[in-house]
């Protein structure tokens, strides 16, 4: 059974920074990439960060020069260094795991909040 365990989200001022790590375990399937999402209250889930089997990156625009993305392949672990942060980056982030086979499903961690105040 596939899980994904997310860790490093707190509380934190405005120009902190915070470090989420997902680990994924039971993983018996070659993965295509690992993902950050967030979700604020009210809204809906947008990605943050992703980053493929060969290491291509993308962001959001909103953490662009602010969040990397990494990943470590041989532990199935994908961080996100978050630097400079903003209130407006609150929300509870979300680990996701895409197969490479796209009849495998899709993957989610149960979340870890992240607070900025002002």
């Amino acid at each position: 059974q596939v899980q994904l365990v997310e860790s490093g989200g707190g509380l934190v001022q405005a120009g902190g920074s915070l470090r989420l790590s997902c680990a994924a375990s039971g993983v018996r399937f070659v993965i295509n990439t690992m993902a950050w999402y967030r979700q604020a209250p009210g809204r809906q889930r947008e990605l943050v960060a992703g980053i493929t089997l060969g290491g291509s990156v993308n962001y959001a625009d909103s953490v662009k020069g602010r969040f990397t993305i990494s990943s470590d392949n041989a532990k199935n672990t994908v961080y996100l260094q978050m630097n400079s942060l903003k209130p407006e980056d609150t929300a509870v982030y979300y680990c996701n795991v895409r197969p490479l086979l796209p009849t495998i499903p899709t993957y989610w961690g149960q979340g870890t909040q992240v607070t900025v105040s002002s």
